[in-house]
């Protein structure tokens, strides 16, 4: 029996109402604070669908699109391309019949030279474009999203491992390899002890029973 199957369903609406409150029905933020585990019971609560991904090993588009679309199980392949995964991710399962609604989280989204600050735009413009086919069919769709920590740009292998085991959080400014500067407020830990310690949420299927 999972954790959120002993919390009686008053005390998961609770949860829902409180995590969410004030986050608009259809939107793609920022995880900051929230908890995926907290985020699952939410959506558990709400009777939504709830869609994981880690994609912390991703090292390119194609890698990222695969990881995607095992972890959320989607029932359309998703191909090579951004589109084809909005595409999965709409009208298909439209059609498929009634939706409650979703909570996606995409953890780690990988900040490489492979996967640059233009490709994890166009990730998240997607996902934006699919709350908003959501919302104008009054289904709610919700997600967010986490960067991986990416390399201080001048910190050799060896002081790497150590940030590695022992990242730093604040007073430092943390680059891209390709030297771009990377948002620190949306950047969460990828060391093998946090990736570890993350619960191995599987993601709820996308078609109804």
């Amino acid at each position: 029996m999972s954790l959120s199957q002993t919390i009686a369903e008053p005390q998961l609406k609770t949860v829902s109402e409180t995590i969410l409150k004030g986050v608009r029905p259809n939107i793609v933020q920022s995880i900051r604070a929230f908890r995926v585990q907290d985020l699952q019971e939410a959506a558990q609560a709400m009777g939504h669908h709830f869609l994981y991904a880690n994609i912390a090993n991703a090292q390119s588009k194609q890698d990222v699109l695969d990881l995607i679309g095992q972890q959320f199980m989607l029932t359309v392949a998703v191909g090579k391309n951004f589109d084809s995964l909005y595409d999965s991710m709409t009208d298909p399962v439209h059609k498929s019949g009634p939706q409650p609604g979703f909570i996606v989280v995409l953890e780690h989204i990988p900040a490489n030279t492979k996967f640059d600050k233009e490709a994890r735009e166009q990730l998240l413009d997607i996902f934006r474009d699919t709350a908003d086919y959501w919302g104008d069919r009054k289904i709610p769709f919700r997600c967010f999203y986490s960067f991986s920590v990416a390399r201080s740009a001048q910190t050799s292998k060896g002081d790497h491992a150590q940030l590695a085991s022992n990242p730093p959080t604040t007073g430092i400014e943390l680059l891209t390899e390709s030297g771009e500067k990377m948002p620190t407020d949306k950047l969460l830990d990828i060391s093998p002890q946090a990736l570890r310690m993350s619960s191995p949420f599987n993601a709820g299927y996308w078609t109804t029973a």
